[in-house]
């Protein structure tokens, strides 16, 4: 609930010839046949500085960052992963140690960029120095920060890559063993609240093709937007509160806060509760999504013309000389 930059910049959406392909159902059910063969995550043992950390809610799977050559080949030829373990302290303590390790690359890899295409069991995990990671760099005060050191089985390659639709930067994103290995794009592998899953749902449905956890800095502030969705003429965050958040003053004090900085920035927000999401879906929830996005003018998917949504019958094209 609680987002991208101080004068937040948007992404563009290029997608690249892959990113382009239909993601038919034969390819969908390439990747669930694949992992059908691989074990079912399963506990292992973990190292004694892991044991010891107050982190022990197990994960599934981690997506994490690959952002450079020599780190993937650590990965491929050496089988280890590093993550600072004030990173891992800071964003994942509900989901540490993980059981499997994904890699989303960066915009370094060209052909494979903006996409998760391999991943890897993770066997132990010990804490490190930077030093003992890289014995050929000088000593000095950043080769002694600390690391999580994850030993990996060798690198699976999925059948078929897990593509980001707008070449979003991420850093970590935990999910289920479920959600990754029927994961089609990016958005479908956060593991949000039930009422974001049942939100999700509709929009894959409808094709509104919104950015899960989208995140922002705003005057030094980090927001996490539940769903973004780019439009022709402005930019919605939609976001579903559960009712113990709302039951806080304090909470809903921080959510005014950030509405109103969104909506300095141009941002239109909107807000549904649970039962709005539970029992007013269709009838509220979603022609409200609608109005907003057709009321400016369309979904910009990064082609030469918006879309605007119907309720009914998903996607409205628009025509050439249709007035935007």
């Amino acid at each position: 609930m609680s987002g991208h930059s101080g004068a937040v910049r948007r992404l563009r959406f290029q997608p690249s010839p892959h990113q382009r392909m239909e993601l038919t159902g034969a390819r969908h059910g390439a990747l669930a046949s694949h992992m059908c063969l691989q074990r079912a995550p399963a506990a292992h043992p973990w190292s004694l500085a892991v044991r010891e950390t107050s982190m022990n809610t197990r994960g599934e799977v981690l997506v994490a960052i690959m952002n450079n050559q020599r780190d993937l080949a650590a990965a491929r030829e050496e089988h280890w992963y590093r993550i600072p373990v004030s990173s891992a302290k800071k964003w994942l303590s509900e989901c540490w140690p993980p059981e499997w390790l994904a890699l989303y690359q960066t915009k370094v890899f060209q052909n494979e960029a903006h996409a998760v295409t391999y991943y890897a069991r993770v066997r132990t995990i010990r804490q490190v120095a930077r030093w003992q990671l890289f014995p050929d760099q000088t000593r000095d005060a950043k080769s002694m920060q600390r690391y999580y050191q994850l030993l990996l089985d060798p690198l699976q390659r999925l059948p078929a890559p897990i593509y980001s639709r707008r070449l979003r930067r991420i850093v970590f994103i935990p999910t289920t063993w479920q959600k990754f290995t029927s994961a089609v794009e990016i958005n479908d592998l956060f593991h949000g609240s039930p009422l974001e899953d049942r939100l999700w749902a509709v929009f894959k449905q409808l094709r509104i093709l919104a950015e899960r956890q989208e995140f922002l800095v705003i005057e030094s502030r980090y927001y996490a937007l539940d769903f973004a969705i780019y439009c022709a003429k402005g930019k919605i965050d939609v976001e579903t509160d559960g009712d113990t958040w709302h039951a806080n003053p304090e909470k809903a004090a921080i959510d005014n806060r950030r509405d109103n900085a969104l909506k300095m920035l141009g941002w239109f927000v909107l807000r549904f509760t649970t039962r709005q999401v539970m029992e007013e879906l269709m009838d509220y929830c979603l022609p409200t999504v609608i109005t907003t996005i057709n009321t400016l003018k369309g979904v910009d998917e990064g082609g030469v013309l918006p879309r605007k949504i119907d309720l009914q019958g998903g996607v409205i094209q628009r025509g050439l000389f249709d007035d935007l």
